[in-house]
């Protein structure tokens, strides 16, 4: 994959995609987050936690389709006493980009491999299927996805929900049918209008689609954050003591916020970060201590959990900025396949801060 291959008009729109910075980080760190990832999957395999996170699942996370779930990604802040796992997404965008960016050729040669591995048949098309792609800030990566998938003799389209129709026994674009379906749509549950072919196909086996409602359901889901933090919880389920500790201290007390709490949550809020359970790319996410009473009011009537606050480590640049980094760990069946950094100023991750977007990481 190479990125200078991308249109320049793409690259120009988007300033902040990539970041010059280089980010450290320590080979005890990326030890201590493989740790929790393989920790989390072990938890997540048992039949309790599932009864658990899927009560509150819609009811499409309850058909096993069969497949892992492509591009997980795991998010760490890095602290003193090691890093926390912010969130866990299932649909974690720009995988491409970090591995592009990183010159990496086993990360490439894995990505193809992990779609291989997900379809129940060889693998000849692939639909990269998101609302109006085009317009998505990542397109770029899409673009990427298709250049190297075509580099190892897999047909991969860019289309819409909407484009998709059922027939002869599967899935097609146009013409061709697909085989997999890369699904970069934040419709966990397949519930719009326009998802209906798409979530047909996926109930009845006409198509794989990867990353799937169960898949979110049982991992990004951010009550389940409540659970995997349980030390207690975790205990009645026989979990061992070293899995235990390695999650309770990895994942920050996250809680449910709930009306009959709302006194205790106002009090203690300077320390708590709010963010809807089904929420991505750090939508309707506020930090307490910047957090109006409006606002709290609105957070209290929807779905949402509270977690410890843990502030993101800092980058210097080179022209002595300093800028907030995250750690994104894109990881396949509980094993990393990629770090990348995304830099940023504000309150949450973004790609509008000058010097920010996707860093290298490299072992400190």
């Amino acid at each position: 994959m190479d990125i200078g291959a991308l249109p320049t008009e793409l690259l120009a729109e988007r300033p902040h995609l990539f970041s010059p910075a280089t980010v450290a980080v320590a080979a005890a760190d990326i030890d201590r987050m493989a740790g929790v990832i393989a920790a989390i999957e072990r938890v997540a395999a048992l039949t309790a936690y599932r009864q658990r996170v899927l009560s509150w699942a819609p009811e499409i996370a309850h058909h096993e389709p069969g497949s892992a779930g492509v591009f997980f990604g795991y998010d760490f802040h890095l602290t003193a006493d090691g890093p926390k796992l912010i969130e866990i997404n299932t649909n974690a965008g720009g995988g491409f980009l970090a591995a592009a960016q990183s010159g990496n050729q086993g990360v490439m040669e894995a990505f193809v491999a992990m779609f291989r591995a997900e379809c129940r048949q060889p693998l000849r098309t692939l639909a990269i299927v998101d609302s109006e792609p085009a317009r998505q800030y990542l397109y770029p990566d899409f673009l990427l996805c298709r250049q190297l998938l075509a580099e190892h003799g897999v047909e991969a389209v860019i289309a819409e929900p909407r484009e998709l129709r059922l027939g002869h026994g599967g899935l097609w674009y146009q013409e061709r049918r697909i085989d997999l379906v890369y699904n970069r749509l934040t419709d966990f549950a397949l519930e719009a209008a326009d998802h209906v072919v798409l979530k047909q196909a996926y109930l009845d086996g006409s198509v794989v689609l990867t990353p799937h409602p169960r898949a979110h359901a049982l991992y990004a889901d951010k009550r389940n954050l409540v659970v995997l933090g349980d030390a207690g919880q975790l205990a009645e389920w026989g979990v061992d003591a070293q899995t235990r500790a390695c999650l309770t201290g990895g994942v920050p007390k996250t809680e449910i916020v709930a009306a009959d709490r709302a006194a205790d949550l106002w009090a203690r809020r300077r320390q708590l970060f709010f963010k809807p359970a089904g929420g991505f790319g750090a939508k309707a996410t506020y930090r307490g201590d910047k957090m109006t009473r409006g606002v709290f009011e609105q957070v209290l009537a929807g779905n949402y959990v509270a977690q410890a606050l843990v502030p993101p480590s800092l980058v210097r640049l080179d022209d002595g900025s300093e800028l907030k980094a995250d750690i994104r760990c894109y990881a396949y069946n509980g094993c990393i396949q990629l770090l990348a950094a995304r830099l940023w100023q504000g309150q949450t991750t973004n790609f509008r801060t000058p010097g920010g977007g996707f860093a290298r990481v490299v072992t400190a």
